[in-house]
């Protein structure tokens, strides 16, 4: 018995074949996209936490400068009591 390789049967495999290696690529996109989407959020999550912490730092440099102008103040306060 003689098997003969039909051209539709040849396509249809092409075609198998083919639309198994797109599957295999878009499967391998996705799994990139759900790690860029991780990384992004990782990062979002680092810059707010950065945005805090100086956030933080300016509300201590605010208070010492108050400070430090209420000494200078009280200096010059004083320093005219001294004068007069």
């Amino acid at each position: 018995m003689e098997m003969m390789l039909k051209p539709e049967t040849f396509f249809y495999s092409l075609i198998s074949v083919l639309l198994g290696i797109v599957a295999y690529f878009l499967r391998q996109l996705h799994t990139d996209f759900k790690r860029v989407e991780k990384d992004l959020n990782e990062v979002k999550a680092t810059i707010n936490l950065i945005k805090a912490e100086f956030k933080g730092i300016i509300d201590v440099m605010n208070q010492k400068v108050e400070f430090l102008e209420k000494q200078w103040n009280a200096l010059d306060l004083q320093r005219a009591n001294d004068t007069q």
